[in-house]
């Protein structure tokens, strides 16, 4: 036989390199499907993290915003700020902070409107729609603290503009009933929180002194909790963690020094001007209480002979 003829495969030898072919094939479709499912997986999952880091990172953004709103006394954008966290209100890892911050734009918006004479129906519609927040917040995490002590702030402002429209509304038994336990319970969560203190000094000012209070012992109380926010100031921290308070013990310290009964005008201008340090674009600081003191200052010095 010619050495260039092929050599016959017997007809069982073909089936069987058949099936080997089929199995082959087979088995590659599988791995294929199996790879294609574990990027997949792998994609959906960087997708899921990228989406939560980016709306991290648009919450944080807002959150920012706030705080300078807050201080800047811009009440139109603490509004907006607020609205603007609506689409993250069902984000489950960021709901509580969330809640909380635009509690935060509602209240300071209300006390910006108090210093600012804006109409008492408004501000009593921020408070009430701030204390649904903090108490949603307190809903999604209930170890938050800050929320409780928002909330708390919230219903002692809502009973002071009640009482400053109607001293005799029933209303007002109601509130301080609210006020009295929301107190016992922000005590209970965190009593060493100097937000607290900054939440309680106006109430502890109104005591009685043989009750506990008075402006001393807020006085005292301030001092204290700006001793402990200085001593816990760390480098890194979760910017939307609650941690202000420095800046708004200082300026407590500064209208406290004023109003006492005997003033004590150095105190209250050294105070204003170290918040003023801290957060120089103050509007209530630097353009209400400032010149408060100058004046207080003015009144007290001797004339010149």
């Amino acid at each position: 036989m010619s050495g260039n003829k092929r050599a016959i495969r017997p007809p069982w030898m073909a089936k069987r390199t058949l099936r080997q072919a089929e199995n082959f094939t087979r088995c590659n479709r599988r791995c294929v499907l199996k790879i294609s499912a574990i990027l997949l997986l792998a994609l959906a999952t960087a997708l899921c993290v990228l989406a939560a880091d980016h709306s991290r990172e648009q919450v944080v953004k807002i959150v920012t915003q706030i705080k300078r709103a807050d201080y800047e006394g811009d009440r139109s954008a603490l509004k907006r700020l607020y609205g603007d966290l609506t689409f993250f209100v069902e984000n489950k890892d960021l709901a509580a902070w969330v809640r909380y911050w635009r509690g935060f734009a509602l209240w300071r918006r209300a006390i910006n409107g108090f210093n600012d004479h804006v109409d008492t129906a408004e501000l009593e519609e921020d408070l009430k729609q701030a204390i649904v927040e903090f108490d949603e917040a307190g809903r999604k995490d209930p170890t938050f603290a800050d929320a409780k002590i928002g909330a708390l702030s919230c219903v002692g402002l809502l009973a002071y503009a009640v009482y400053q429209q109607d001293a005799k509304s029933p209303r007002l038994a109601e509130l301080m009933a609210q006020a009295k336990q929301r107190r016992k319970d922000a005590e209970d969560a965190a009593p060493e929180n100097p937000r607290l203190v900054w939440v309680m000094g106006p109430m502890i000012w109104n005591t009685p002194p043989e009750r506990g209070g008075g402006p001393a012992k807020a006085i005292e109380m301030y001092g204290k909790a700006l001793e402990t926010i200085r001593q816990n100031k760390t480098v890194t921290n979760d910017p939307l963690e609650p941690t202000w308070g420095e800046p708004e013990l200082l300026m407590n310290l500064a209208w406290s020094n004023l109003n006492q009964t005997t003033p004590n005008v150095t105190a209250a201008e050294q105070n204003a001007r170290s918040a003023l340090e801290l957060v120089p674009y103050w509007h209530y600081v630097k353009d209400i209480l400032m010149p408060q003191i100058q004046e207080a200052m003015k009144a007290n010095r001797q004339p010149t002979k």
